[in-house]
């Protein structure tokens, strides 16, 4: 389980690969920190739960990423681990744990600011691995 850096002019485009779906979602959660701070420096002083709905897969995928940006960019959590679980019923949801401590700027060391994810090339592959690929409007 992985993830990489494909090659784009402007923004970050991410491809994921993992054994199963909950574990690419939260190879895809850490992704998006690692885009913003230096995820070494962060340590696990508090935690808490977040939950996240989708229609369909892409959908979770996006509101996920979102979520990410949300508790990072605008709360100013820096999260150093994640647990995820997905369940689904007339829709996706993922309910998750997240560990990590409030941004210190300078601790942290900022990279960039991740604006949103986008639809924009996002793609979901299922078979013996789970591929996800999304890009990150900076």
């Amino acid at each position: 389980m992985s993830y990489r850096h494909l090659e784009h002019a402007t923004d970050a485009v991410i491809e994921v690969t993992a054994p199963n779906l909950t574990r690419a979602f939260e190879v895809a959660g850490m992704s998006v920190v690692e885009t913003i701070l230096d995820p070494s420096k962060i340590d696990e002083k508090t935690n808490f739960s977040v939950s996240v709905q989708g229609k369909d897969l892409r959908y979770l995928l996006y509101n996920w990423l979102e979520e990410i940006i949300i508790l990072t960019i605008t709360d100013g959590f820096a999260i150093k681990k994640m647990l995820v679980e997905i369940k689904k019923n007339n829709q996706y949801e993922i309910m998750a744990q997240v560990f990590g401590e409030k941004i210190d700027i300078t601790k942290h060391k900022f990279k960039v600011e991740v604006k949103s994810p986008t639809f924009h090339e996002m793609e979901i592959q299922e078979g013996e691995k789970i591929t996800l690929r999304y890009l990150l409007d900076l």
